[in-house]
């Protein structure tokens, strides 16, 4: 069996142990069901495994659901957007976009009863947001489209390859930006220094080899991305989805980040208790499980037992060696915020 990823928890701060009210569960379910229903943005069946999640609350607790997918950038503009107005209840935002939605005044706080697990890296103080899984950045090669002896195993190697390179949407998307902070990392950059990364996509650029479709699960089922960077939840997800010997998803060897999504309360949310409660749910063990099925890894690792079957569907711990959290998040916010606009400059520019 394939040693789990989820053994990087040790890596991780310790959790908090600061005590909070717990919530009345039993209050809540009720309020919830009375409600009925929850609708969330930037929560697809397909990405790391909501549609057992949303399953579960709808047999369990009887909340029908509908999800509308979008970026982290067009969750938290549609929130703010809609104001009273709100149709959607709950999103799921990339890290660095949390305290974003929070200082624009779209979020509501909720802790959960599992508040006290949860690392203190990974949430805010005040219960506006908190990581329910993390990821970390991998390639995803098509196997049918480039050769066994030109795959990429490290950022070096995608300077000298001929196949070409979907990243996503870089500047509006978080996975699409953390690849950027990933590469970042192994070429010498750092949260405050993505200049190393944006010149090796200008190089790939220059050489056309920047491909600016998304790395999709249609795109990847029609053949239409040669080697894609995406979180490995999605990667091993969509490869598994479609057909996993068409694909290899490997973690870069000069260095990943390891990051997360959380999820966030709109403020206006016409279906607040049903929003609430199910973040309860997304971070009691029942959804941390469901997350793993999905191959992300919960925040919760260390306070819950992954089925074997769950397990063996999961990288090999071997291949996160150099992949290393977000060590500065002040920074990085600061440093996303201007990513759009480096792109064009450094990247798109040479893209003909």
């Amino acid at each position: 069996m394939k040693k789990s990823v989820l053994l990087l928890a040790s890596a991780f701060a310790a959790t908090s142990t600061v005590a909070i009210a717990t919530p009345d569960l039993k209050a809540l379910e009720a309020a919830a069901k009375k409600e009925g229903e929850v609708n969330s943005v930037g929560m697809p069946d397909s990405w790391a495994n909501w549609k057992d999640t949303w399953r579960d609350l709808n047999v369990k607790f009887s909340l029908k659901h509908m999800d509308t997918d979008m970026s982290s950038a067009q969750e938290i503009a549609k929130f703010a957007a809609e104001g009273e107005n709100a149709t959607a209840d709950i999103g799921d935002v990339g890290f660095a976009f949390g305290p974003i939605a929070v200082k624009k005044g779209v979020t509501q706080p909720y802790k959960p009863s599992t508040w006290n697990q949860i690392p203190d890296w990974a949430k805010d103080a005040d219960g506006h947001w908190m990581l329910g899984y993390t990821g970390t950045i991998a390639f995803i090669i098509n196997n049918n489209l480039v050769n066994a002896d030109q795959q990429p195993k490290s950022w070096a190697d995608l300077k000298t390859g001929s196949y070409k390179i979907s990243i996503g949407d870089v500047g509006a998307a978080s996975q699409a930006n953390n690849a950027v902070l990933a590469a970042a990392y192994a070429t010498g950059g750092d949260e405050k220094n993505l200049d190393p990364a944006l010149e090796l996509f200008g190089t790939i650029a220059k050489q056309g080899r920047l491909a600016l479709n998304d790395v999709s699960l249609a795109n990847l089922e029609k053949g239409e991305v040669e080697v894609g960077i995406m979180w490995d939840f999605n990667a091993l997800n969509y490869a598994d989805k479609i057909d996993r010997s068409r694909f290899t998803v490997v973690i870069p060897s000069d260095g990943s980040v390891i990051s997360g999504y959380t999820t966030i309360i709109n403020k206006f949310a016409k279906h607040p208790n049903a929003a609430k409660f199910a973040r309860e749910y997304i971070l009691s063990d029942e959804g941390q499980i469901n997350l793993a099925r999905g191959y992300a890894r919960p925040i919760r690792a260390e306070h819950i037992t992954l089925p074997a079957d769950v397990q063996a569907k999961l990288l090999s711990n071997a291949q996160y060696k150099n992949a290393r959290p977000v060590q500065d998040h002040k920074a990085w916010e600061k440093t996303a915020k201007k990513l759009p606009r480096k792109w064009q400059s450094m990247v798109l520019i040479h893209n003909n």
